[in-house]
């Protein structure tokens, strides 16, 4: 132990420590993040937002099926490393190491490749989220369905991504970030507004008619399902569209939480389960309001 370490009382630096140490001088660097809780492309999407117009960062590298992040950077990466912890998705500094400007350069044209490639596919997925969101909700209020009002508020929560990752081109992180909050704020004010009618539901009583729940669900299950085949045809276009097939299952097992609803409440004549599936549905889109609001500019 040298006489620095033992008059500090610190121990010997680690290669990690190092290497983050050595990001703050000038130069190419890439960054590595554990992000445990990115486990959809919406999470994806929320950390390009959050770091746009960052002048240090060059451009970026998902691995969504091992959760991490890749950031290549000039200078020091501890505004990007802020910047991704305050967005609760559990985001940790793995390391950082020299990067060559080869890689750099290679990351971020493959980067503008598939932003091409993948806008026209960005936005037909937009339209259907948006349409299934107008269709459920209005099937929702006329029967009498917590569950489909729920599920429509998930098909909005998707629309709100995609069309937030179409309006960031081109334009300030502020004004996105400024766009990215009026999103949440929508998304919360419906969300809380399903649980109100759950708990009113509850006390008072409700009769969801089950074959239109069914009915709708099923509509919505095959909607998302075409969505996943368009993703899965464009899985070359980059680590979002490659992965992105797999996790937005959470979105057909919505739809399917709806169907058993439905069959159940045809099956007992009880609103419960209804109940129970706009509970579940609408706590999950409150939590991505919640992340939605956690951007900064």
């Amino acid at each position: 132990m040298s006489s620095c370490e033992k008059s500090c009382g610190c121990g010997p630096v680690s290669a990690t420590t190092e290497a983050a140490t050595a990001s703050s001088n000038e130069g190419t660097w890439v960054s590595s993040f554990s992000v445990p809780k990115m486990d959809c492309p919406s999470e994806e999407r929320m950390i390009r937002l959050a770091l746009n117009g960052l002048p240090e960062l060059n451009s970026l590298s998902f691995d969504l099926t091992s959760r991490q992040v890749r950031a290549f950077h000039d200078g020091p990466v501890d505004q990007i490393a802020t910047k991704l912890e305050s967005l609760g998705l559990g985001a940790t500094l793995l390391g950082t190491q020299p990067a060559s400007q080869e890689a750099a350069s290679a990351n971020s044209a493959s980067e503008e490749l598939t932003a091409s490639k993948e806008a026209s596919t960005l936005k037909i997925l937009l339209g259907i989220n948006a349409a299934m969101f107008v269709i459920e909700m209005g099937a929702g209020l006329i029967a009498q369905s917590t569950g489909l009002i729920a599920d429509s508020l998930d098909m909005f929560a998707d629309a709100a991504v995609y069309g937030l990752a179409l309006f960031a081109v081109g334009r300030g992180a502020r004004l996105q970030v400024r766009a990215a909050h009026l999103a949440g704020f929508f998304q919360i004010v419906l969300a809380l507004g399903v649980l109100v009618e759950v708990a009113r539901r509850f006390l008072y009583g409700s009769e969801p008619e089950s074959m239109l729940m069914m009915g709708i669900g099923l509509v919505a299950l095959i909607a998302n399902v075409s969505c996943l085949l368009m993703i899965y045809g464009h899985r070359e276009g980059g680590a979002h569209m490659k992965a992105s097939w797999i996790f937005s299952a959470n979105d057909v097992l919505a739809n399917l939480g709806v169907i058993v609803a439905g069959a159940l409440v045809a099956w007992t004549g009880s609103p419960y389960p209804d109940l129970v599936i706009g509970t579940v549905v609408g706590l999950i889109v409150l939590n991505g309001a919640r992340r939605i609001l956690a951007l900064k500019a």
